[in-house]
């Protein structure tokens, strides 16, 4: 009964102090709510909640629910857009979530994707100020500033000719940590050891390409060189070379193999990459052997070849190239070059990392989601016939079909047909559609569902590179593209594409729902509306997507079209085409963030 002998004075203090309290509470409460009701700072702060959701842990339910709402027509608004600071957001290279993954080979800076239902249903805005891109070819040497407005590579490596701050631009003098006065002195360099201006090269792969001025460079050459970095601590690298208008796209070699298939690319560059070519029993030299083409050329500058404190990384790297039979062309100065050989390879020999044959059960063509193998793949029966030396030079190589066509059912014919095809096709684009296509507003080109790269070679004479992609789950066509001279990469359109946001002009899909059906049981692995999305997310602003398919779905495609803030229109085929196929051509809107247009 201690209350009783408590003063009456005291309790009352008490209780009115509580009494105050919770009538502060309360009319705070009632503040609160009109504020968010009646005025713009409500507005504000539930739409910022809302962007915080979007790209956190969406609630499933309510996504399918609006998901169902675009797909059926009953949508009638934009999807709502994604908070300012996700201008550069990559799902699959994220930073927040792959820092938690282990670091052993790198594997937390690989591709490390969302699940769809995580995955965020926002359109990526840009940057405040971004403009139409500079036009190529005068994109090569400079871009806007506020397209991407990273000044952390041209502070640290402006000394080196990367990259400058020139007014409203960022300029690229050519340079290189390796190159400094330039890729195009390098370059001559190189010729005094390589074939490179005869046509005898073609498709080469940067490793560690930096701002892709070597890539840049090698464009002149007539050898178009892919180039490839991770997102890492040089913020937006590959970003600056699309924006170029040099081939790119993110990737780290880790724990994985790169997503080409087997013997792809006549020549690989190093420049101070950092690869550590020999570690784990040289598992990186052995991808890096993968993708060469027999005779091939590897150009590796920069450490550890001749470099100072390192005398055993470099001997251990000419031991691995000694042990696959790599012929040594030269080494000048801090650059090492050697040439694959052509035919079967040389081991089984004695070595001491232990690299023996793969299997001949192991298609060194598997490279989606594929872990790196420490065995060598060994060249089959037909390596000649696609050797560099052996197959025809550029361009000659375009028109003809490959050793590795003719392996398929009807493979000569089949080839014929879809090259024929796609000349026709694109000449109707250009003619009947409108498209844009020879002039300098489109330089980047993605084709969706490339196959045997009929619509990149009919694109030949254009100003553009072609980003040709087989889709993982269809028939494995990609070495043909390589044979031919063009270039891609695999990838499962049911997970984003690792590339930067606003880094296409135009993106081609033909068979569009075909890209995310089962093909065993024709039933859709993701949804649609998801795959409108990325190519949302990897189109310019006023760039032009063009979707090829039946009239079903390409009604369908076009009832969506306002959601991701298209402008589109629907026309017939052309009149040679057989089958029941429709032509969608979207525009993508250039829009900004209410807060950005202030």
């Amino acid at each position: 009964m201690g209350l009783l002998n408590i003063p009456a004075s005291k309790r009352n203090t008490r209780q009115w102090k509580l009494l105050d309290m919770i009538s502060a509470a309360f009319f705070g409460l009632v503040i609160i709510f009109f504020l968010m009701v009646f005025t713009p700072l409500g507005d504000s702060l539930a739409a910022s909640g809302r962007q915080t959701l979007l790209l956190s842990a969406p609630d499933p339910r309510q996504r399918q629910r609006l998901l169902f709402l675009i797909e059926s027509g009953q949508h009638h608004q934009p999807i709502e857009a994604c908070p300012a600071d996700s201008v550069d957001h990559m799902p699959c290279e994220d930073p927040r979530r792959n820092r938690q993954l282990s670091r052993e080979m790198n594997f937390y800076r690989e591709r490390q994707c969302p699940l769809p239902d995580e995955t965020p249903l926002c359109l990526i805005p840009p940057p405040d100020g971004y403009k139409v891109p500079v036009r190529w070819p005068q994109s090569l040497d400079k871009i806007w500033h506020s397209n991407m407005p990273y000044n952390k590579i041209a502070d640290r490596k402006g000394h080196q000719g990367w990259m400058k701050e020139s007014g409203p631009y960022f300029t690229f003098p050519g340079g290189g940590t390796m190159f400094t006065e330039g890729a195009d002195k390098y370059i001559d360099k190189l010729k005094q050891y390589i074939p490179i201006s005869d046509g005898t090269l073609r498709t080469a792969l940067d490793m560690g390409c930096g701002v892709a001025s070597f890539g840049g460079s090698m464009l002149a050459e007539n050898i178009t060189t892919l180039s490839f970095a991770p997102r890492d601590s040089h913020k937006a690298q590959i970003q600056f070379a699309l924006e170029r208008g040099i081939p790119a796209f993110v990737a780290m070699l880790g724990t994985r193999r790169l997503p080409f298939p087997a013997f792809s690319f006549d020549f690989m560059h190093c420049s101070r990459c950092l690869i550590p070519f020999t570690a784990y029993n040289a598992t990186y030299f052995i991808e890096v052997d993968r993708l060469l083409r027999p005779g091939g050329y590897l150009v590796i500058s920069g450490p550890p070849v001749q470099w100072p404190k390192q005398d055993k990384e470099w001997a251990d790297l000419q031991a691995v190239a000694r042990a696959l039979c790599y012929e040594l062309i030269a080494v000048d100065g801090n650059t090492v070059i050697w040439k694959k050989p052509v035919g079967e390879s040389c081991l089984p020999n004695e070595n001491e990392f232990g690299i023996e044959l793969c299997d001949e059960s192991d298609d060194p063509n598997y490279a989606w989601y594929f872990k790196l193998k420490k065995c060598a793949s060994g060249t089959s029966s037909v390596a000649g016939e696609y050797a560099v030396g052996k197959i025809p030079k550029w361009p000659e190589r375009l028109s003809k079909a490959p050793s590795r066509a003719l392996a398929l059912k009807n493979g000569y014919d089949v080839f014929e047909a879809d090259t024929r095809r796609w000349a026709r096709r694109v000449a109707y684009y250009k003619k009947s559609l409108n498209l844009k296509l020879g002039t300098p507003a489109i330089r980047n080109v993605m084709d969706m569902n490339a196959f045997f790269g009929g619509f990149a070679a009919a694109l030949v004479s254009d100003p553009v590179w072609v980003m040709n992609v087989v889709p993982a789950r269809k028939p494995s066509t990609l070495s043909i593209i390589y044979d031919r001279g063009l270039m891609g990469v695999y990838h499962d359109w049911c997970e984003p594409f690792s590339t930067y946001p606003r880094t296409y002009d135009l993106i081609h899909a033909a068979g569009f729902e075909t890209l995310i059906k089962n093909p065993s049981s024709k039933k859709n692995r993701c949804n649609l509306v998801d795959l409108m999305v990325e190519i949302d997310r990897m189109l310019r602003p006023e760039g032009t997507v063009v979707i090829r398919d039946s009239p079903e779905v390409i009604d369908k495609v076009s009832r969506m079209a306002s959601a991701v803030r298209w402008t589109a229109v629907v026309h017939d085929k052309e009149p040679e085409s057989h089958g029941r196929e429709k032509i969608l051509v979207a525009t993508k809107n250039f829009w900004k963030l209410p807060s950005a247009s202030h």
